[in-house]
């Protein structure tokens, strides 16, 4: 069975993959935990790491029972079919946002050059550097079809 990317109603997406589970659906929302700030305090908080949208692993039958879902908008489509995402890709993304730093070495690159990353969990990973100033990078990571921003360390 393959996974399939679900777009939600904004800011729903943790409720929809909960949902979809209540119903037998194996769902994934990937999550990153972010500081948050208001006028008083400071808190840790989960936040979905692509917004709006949701991974469902189901047959093709199954597809139109994520609708009895409330929050689920549309199925994502790629060259006029469903986008699938493969097994390993989601399994890359789990172990990545399990680790405690999601920062990789690298040393100064203009936009467009083509790397290979070196170590983390996405070593052997190749991208095209899209932007870099400071301590930040993005990176197209085309084999998994996003773009990463990562903190860049000197060394």
């Amino acid at each position: 069975m393959p996974w399939y990317v679900l777009y939600t109603k904004p800011r729903n997406e943790k409720k929809v993959a909960l949902s979809l589970q209540e119903l037998g659906i194996t769902a994934y929302c990937p999550l990153q935990t972010v500081v948050k700030q208001w006028s008083d305090r400071k808190k840790k908080v989960q936040e979905p790491l692509f917004s709006s949208y949701v991974f469902v692993h189901l047959s093709e039958q199954q597809r139109d029972l994520v609708f009895q879902v409330a929050g689920v908008v549309r199925y994502l489509f790629w060259l006029g079919k469903p986008a699938v995402v493969r097994d390993e890709e989601i399994e890359t993304l789990k172990a990545w946002l399990e680790t405690t730093s999601h920062m990789v070495s690298v040393a100064r690159y203009e936009p467009g050059t083509r790397i290979t990353l070196t170590e983390g969990y996405f070593k052997g990973q190749s991208g095209v550097v899209k932007t870099h100033s400071g301590t930040k990078m993005q990176l197209v990571l085309e084999s998994l079809g996003v773009l990463v921003t990562m903190e860049v360390r000197k060394g």
